[in-house]
C-alpha cells in the first residue's frame, strides 16, 4: 500500500468548491487544470483564485513571487481532453448522480489508465459513482469542506471497489495541500455530514417548537455548547438549498425522520432565500 507520485491536478467545475480545489492544488506546488463550461467561467474562476491569493500576499502569508508562480501553474479549459494528461481528476460539480455518472464515463476514456478519479460529492454514494467507470479501483472521494481554502478537512472516502493505493494517493494529496484528511468507508453522509445534518436539522425545528429566534438559538448554542457557530449562521454559510439537497439525499437513503429537511427551510429554499449567497436566509446580508 502507497501513494502514487502526483504532479497534475485535474478539478472539473470551478465554482465555489473547485474553484477552492484548484487553489489549494496550485498553492501545494502542483500544476492544475481546470474545466469550466465556457471561457468566461474558466475566466472568472482563475479572476477569484488571483483575488484569494492577492489577498494572503497582503497578509504576508506568501510573497508576490509565490503568488506569481502559483499562478501560472494554473491553466483553464472548456474542453475535458485537455484534463488527459492529469495524474489526479477531482470532479465537483453540480450534485446529481446521472451528471456525476456521466462525466466519470467520459473522463475514463480521456485519462490515462493508471489516473485516479475522484469526487468531491458530499452526500452521494461514491460507489454508485465509481460504477459508472470500468476500472472503479481507481475511483475515492474527495470531500473538501466549504470555503475549501479555509477548511481543514478533508474526508478521504474509500468506496466498495477502491484501491488501496488510490486511497493513501488522495490522503497524501491532502496532506500536501496543507489539510488534515480523514479515511472513512462510503456510507450516507460519510462522517460530519452523517453527523451534522440531523443534528442541524434539530436545531431548526426548535425555531418552531421553543418559539425562539435565530439569534437566540444561535446564542444558545454558541454560548451553552461551546459550537464555535450557530446554526442558524452555519446553515446561511453553506446556503439553505444546498443544506435541504444534502438532507434530502441522505433521508432517501437512510429513512430517518431527523434526516428529513424541516418544513420551514424548504419553504425558505422555494422563496430563494439561501442565505449569504442570496443577501437573505435566517439573517439579512448586505
Amino acid at each position: 500500500m502507497s501513494a502514487l507520485e502526483i504532479r497534475t491536478i485535474g478539478v472539473v467545475g470551478l465554482g465555489a468548491m473547485g474553484g477552492g480545489i484548484a487553489q489549494l492544488a496550485v498553492e501545494a506546488g502542483y500544476a492544475a487544470v481546470g474545466r469550466e463550461v465556457t471561457e468566461e467561467l474558466g475566466e472568472a474562476a482563475r479572476a477569484r483564485i488571483a483575488h484569494f491569493l492577492q489577498r494572503k500576499v497582503d497578509k504576508e502569508q506568501m510573497t508576490s513571487e509565490e503568488r506569481e508562480d502559483a499562478l501560472a501553474r494554473l491553466a483553464t479549459t472548456t474542453e475535458l481532453s485537455e484534463l488527459g494528461a492529469c495524474d489526479l481528476v477531482i470532479e465537483a460539480i453540480v450534485e446529481e448522480l446521472d451528471a456525476k455518472r456521466q462525466l466519470f464515463a467520459e473522463l475514463e476514456v480521456i485519462v490515462r489508465s493508471d489516473a485516479i478519479l475522484a469526487t468531491n460529492t458530499s452526500a452521494l454514494s461514491v460507489t454508485e459513482i465509481a460504477a459508472s467507470v470500468s476500472s472503479p479501483s481507481r475511483v475515492v472521494g474527495m470531500h473538501f469542506f466549504n470555503p475549501a481554502p479555509l477548511m481543514p478537512l478533508v474526508e478521504i472516502v474509500r468506496a466498495e471497489l477502491s484501491a488501496d493505493d488510490a486511497v493513501e494517493t488522495a490522503f497524501a494529496v491532502g496532506e500536501r495541500m496543507g489539510k488534515r484528511p480523514i479515511r472513512c468507508h462510503d456510507t450516507p453522509g460519510f462522517v460530519v455530514n452523517r453527523v451534522l445534518i440531523p443534528l442541524l436539522n434539530d436545531c431548526l425545528r426548535v425555531l418552531d417548537e421553543a418559539r425562539v429566534t435565530p439569534e437566540d438559538l444561535d446564542t444558545a448554542m454558541t454560548a451553552g455548547a461551546g459550537w464555535p457557530m450557530g446554526p442558524c449562521t452555519l446553515v446561511d454559510l453553506v446556503g439553505i438549498d444546498v443544506h435541504v439537497h444534502a438532507s434530502e439525499a441522505l433521508y432517501e437513503k437512510l429513512r430517518e425522520p431527523r434526516m428529513a429537511p424541516p418544513p420551514r427551510i424548504v419553504a425558505m429554499r422555494n422563496a430563494g432565500l439561501l442565505g449569504r449567497k442570496s443577501g437573505r436566509g435566517f439573517y439579512v446580508y448586505d
